[in-house]
Parts: C-alpha cells; sequence; structure tokens
C-alpha cells in the first residue's frame, strides 16, 4: 500500500459514530481521530473515545486519538429579548448582568483590559460588525455599529484587537481535561490559545494527576500570531484553526498566517495540522469543489504534517468519501514533490539536529529508501520528520503511546515493538520488523538511527547503514 506522508485526521460525530462507519474510515486512510469536547455529556465523551479505542489500525494498533477542549469561547449570554441593531446604532457589550436597553451581555469572567479605540468586535463569525467608541470600565465597552443585524444568544463573539483578560481553561475544560487524562487519550488541544503561558495552566493540572500527554495550541486568535515564536516554543504541536482565525483576522491575510506557522512550526520540529473547511462542500455533496482540492494541495505544498476534516465527516453524509478524497488528493500531490529539493535549512544545533540531518543526506546520497529511528519519546522521529526526507520512515517504539502520538507527524509510519536495552539488540529487532512487515526485500539497504544509552529521549546521536 503507497503510504501518504500527509497525515488525515477526522472528527467523530452523529454522521459517523457507528462502528461500522469508523472502521471504514480507518480502512479509507484515517490516522486518528478528533473528539470535540465542546459537545455532549462526559457519559457521551466516554463512550466515543472507547469506541475509538476498539478500533485496529493496520499496523495493528488502535488509532491516535485528540480530544479537543473547548475552550473559553465567548458569546452572547444574555439579552433581555432578541433585537436588530442598524448601522451607526449605539450598542453596549459587558461582562456583567445588566438590564440596561441595546446592552449584549458576553460570556462571565472576562475583563477588557487593554482596547483600541476603534477596536472591531465580531458577533455570529463577523456577520455583525462593532466598532469600539470608548471603555467604559473592565466589563463595559461602548460601541458603534458598523454592519447591523440581528442579536440572537448563543452566538459567538470576537474581539480583535482587543486584549481579553480570561483564563485559559473554562470549568467545563478542567472536567473534559480529567475526562481525556483519566481515558489515557494520545493528544490534547487546547482551544483560543493567546500566548504561551497559555499552557501553564494546562500543565499545572497534568502534573497534579501524574501525565504527560502532549498538547496542540490552536492558533486562532489575534494575539497567538503576536505570540507565534514562544507559543511554537512553548506547546509540541500547532494547529492552524482558520474558522475563528479568519473572524479575528482579515479573511485575506489567513493563507500568509497559515505559511507562516507551518514555515516555523517546520523549522523548530513541531507538527503543524491545518483545520477548517478543508472539504465543506462535501458535508452535502458527494464530491468536492476544484478549490477544496487545490486548498489541500496547498496546504501538503506548504508542509503541513496534518489536515483535519470537521463537519465533512462530524455531520455530513459521506463521512467515509471524505477520507478517501483526502488521501487521493495528498498522494497525487506527494507525487510531484521532490522533498530532497524542497528541504528547508534548519540550522543545526547540536548533535541531534546534525546526525538527523546528516541521515537524510546519506539516505539521499545512497538512494537509500527506508530510515528506521528508534525512539522510547518520538523525539527522533520527529527530528528526522522535519527534514522531509524523500524515503519512508518507520518509527519503532517500545512504548504505545508514543506509538500512537506519531500518527501525525509528518512521514512516519509508527509500530511498536519488544523493549531493547542495548545496541546489540537493536539491528536484530529492526530487521525482523521491516522483513516480517515486507517494508523492504532482502538485500535492500536501509538506514537505522536512535540514541545511545537506550531509553534517555532527545539523544540522537548515531546513524549505522545496513542491508537486509
Amino acid at each position: 500500500m503507497i503510504q501518504n506522508r500527509t497525515k488525515i485526521i477526522a472528527t467523530v460525530g452523529p454522521a459517523c459514530i457507528q462502528n461500522s462507519t469508523l472502521k471504514k474510515m480507518v480502512l479509507a486512510g484515517t490516522n486518528a481521530f478528533r473528539v470535540n469536547m465542546s459537545h455532549g455529556s462526559q457519559k457521551d465523551k466516554k463512550e466515543i473515545i472507547k469506541k475509538i479505542k476498539r478500533l485496529e489500525t493496520p499496523n495493528g494498533e488502535r488509532p491516535c486519538i485528540i480530544a479537543d477542549l473547548a475552550g473559553p469561547k465567548i458569546r452572547v449570554r444574555k439579552i433581555s429579548r432578541e433585537f436588530e441593531i442598524k448601522k451607526k446604532d449605539t450598542v453596549f457589550i459587558s461582562s456583567d448582568e445588566t438590564e440596561a436597553e441595546n446592552t449584549i451581555i458576553v460570556s462571565n469572567g472576562i475583563k477588557f483590559s487593554k482596547v483600541k479605540k476603534g477596536a472591531s468586535i465580531k458577533i455570529n463569525d463577523g456577520r455583525i460588525q462593532l466598532k469600539v467608541e470608548k471603555k467604559l470600565s473592565p466589563t463595559l465597552l461602548q460601541c458603534i455599529t458598523a454592519i447591523g443585524g440581528k442579536i440572537e444568544k448563543r452566538k459567538g463573539v470576537n474581539f480583535p484587537g482587543v486584549t481579553l483578560q480570561l483564563s485559559a481553561l473554562t470549568d467545563q475544560d478542567h472536567k473534559d481535561l480529567k475526562l481525556a487524562i483519566t481515558e489515557k487519550v494520545d493528544w490534547i488541544a487546547l482551544s483560543f490559545v493567546r500566548s504561551a503561558n497559555d499552557k501553564a495552566e494546562i500543565d499545572k493540572e497534568l502534573k497534579k494527576r501524574n501525565s504527560n500527554i502532549p498538547i496542540i495550541a490552536k492558533i486562532e486568535k489575534w494575539e497567538a500570531l503576536q505570540d507565534l515564536d514562544a507559543v511554537i516554543d512553548k506547546f509540541d504541536a500547532v494547529m492552524v484553526a482558520r474558522g475563528d482565525l479568519g473572524v479575528e483576522t482579515p479573511p485575506e491575510q489567513v493563507p500568509l498566517a497559515q505559511k507562516r506557522i507551518i514555515k516555523q512550526a517546520n523549522k523548530k520540529g513541531k507538527p503543524v495540522i491545518i483545520a477548517t473547511q478543508m472539504l465543506e462542500s462535501m458535508i452535502s455533496e458527494p464530491v468536492p469543489t476544484r478549490a477544496e482540492v487545490s486548498d489541500i494541495a496547498n496546504a501538503i505544498f506548504d508542509g503541513a504534517d496534518a489536515l483535519m476534516v470537521t463537519g465533512e465527516t462530524a455531520m455530513g453524509i459521506h463521512p467515509v468519501a471524505v477520507v478517501k478524497v483526502l488521501k487521493k488528493v495528498i498522494l497525487e500531490t506527494e507525487k510531484t514533490i521532490d522533498f530532497n529539493r524542497v528541504r528547508q535549512s534548519i540550522g543545526l544545533q547540536n548533535t541531534a539536529d546534525a546526525i538527523s540531518h546528516a541521515t537524510c543526506q546519506v539516505a539521499q546520497d545512497l538512494a537509500v529508501d527506508c530510515i528506521v529511528t528508534m525512539t522510547h519519546s518520538g523525539s527522533t522521529a520527529r527530528m528526522i520528520s522535519r527534514y522531509r526526507p524523500n524515503g519512508r520512515v518507520v518509527a519503532l517504539t517500545p512504548i504505545e503511546q508514543t506509538c500512537r502520538q506519531l500518527a501525525i507527524v509528518w512521514g512516519i509510519s509508527p509500530f511498536k515493538i519488544i523493549e531493547y536495552k542495548n545496541t546489540e539488540d537493536i539491528t536484530r529487532i529492526v530487521e525482523e520488523e521491516l522483513l516480517s512487515k515486507r517494508i523492504i526485500k532482502p538485500g535492500k539497504q536501509y538506514i537505522i538511527t536512535g540514541g545511545v544509552p537506550v531509553g534517555i529521549p532527545g539523544t540522537t546521536n548515531y546513524l549505522s547503514i545496513q542491508r537486509a
């Protein structure tokens, strides 16, 4: 089977919750499933996770599970009645209880820290837009209507250009995080990340429960773009959540932001996921639009590790077809790329960087099409991945969770193996795995890279050329 280097993440929802549909999605090429923690009861979410755990991928593991926390999504919390606002109407935004006329009450606990006059406030994905005239208090803004419309409860509210003071985790997030840790999901996505400091709150909860689940920062707030370098450094992976990002920033800037985020994440060896409206038309239609196919191809050309579909599989009527289309476009696009030519210069900062770069260069020079990384934490595999080698990268690890976590990393085929104690075990175990799984044929060369002493993360320091 031809391997797609760019990975596929599908959201689980009512449209694909049946076991038979989930199995078909795995066979069609789904590498990981996203559980949207915004919806359903704790019991519902637990049942979804258990259903995914019962599935099996072609490599014998269960699929990777990403628990996506709802985060502090700001909504219209209360209005005395639904009302229509028109251009140039004066409107007030408050996070406190009030019965004042023409006041929109948003999620509580929010304080407006820094507000520029003329800053934009967008309601219902930007269909209604206000401009801030003045800050009356830390919880009250006076605004003028730029684009009018009907104000309704539960609609989302975005504050591009307004610095907000609020917690990175809501009460609901704390409950969902506890569930995710208890159920041992593989990744946790944190929504509405504003700065690198947001990770401290979730780290505190993980430490309290003795968990080391890696965290994905969802880039969908204008503040996150201002602190992008630090966010990528601090978090374990990033996701370009183009829905809210396209409301928080001008839509025409989203493609440029996507390219910038991918480039910086690639350079730091952090997985980067592109999400939202990848195949939106397939929620109802059996085939994608040409624009959607081009969008997918461009994300692959830019260097995305994974592509994520949301409503297309969660609510759409063609969830399996969506995965098949994604895989087909990925494979066709990747055929056209000579990764040896597009490999970016990252800069060698330590021994592990130098060995990873050398491994890919040797593979290119000797036309070796199989690189094997021996890894416990997954760091060796991720470092090789960021150099985008042309050949197949097989990650062998004795750690089940590491195996599943690597399922969203570009170009990595992860397999769980028995524990190895020393370098003498490595060649024997690798050869047995490669031949038994028919990854290479006898007589073919392959490269092994890893670290010694065995089992210590971040010690990538050797490469060896072998012949099966």
